[in-house]
């Protein structure tokens, strides 16, 4: 919604960002109470930039490659091995 939201001068694409954003940070801020903040935080920014890479190839189509297949295949490994780091508590 970012990208269609044109800076900010489209209203409903606009709303959409806020409420999207809020919605995130609401999910982050619950995720919280279970998991540490580095490892939440972590989780949420990789699976963010990994989606949003998607997402611009997918609707937006943006270019497909070989580094940036490799660079979401290491995206989404970091994401997996903080989360099982993450159930392994002490």
């Amino acid at each position: 919604m970012l990208k269609v939201s044109n800076g900010f001068k489209r209203f409903f694409p606009s709303i959409g960002v806020l409420i999207g954003m809020g919605l995130a940070f609401y999910c982050l801020s619950i995720s919280l109470i279970t998991i540490p903040l580095g490892t939440a935080y972590a989780i949420w920014s990789g699976i963010g930039t990994a989606l949003t890479a998607l997402v611009g190839v997918f609707v937006y189509k943006e270019s497909f490659n070989l580094k940036k297949f490799i660079g979401l295949v290491l995206i989404i490994g970091g994401v997996v091995i903080l989360k099982l780091s993450a159930d392994v508590s002490p």
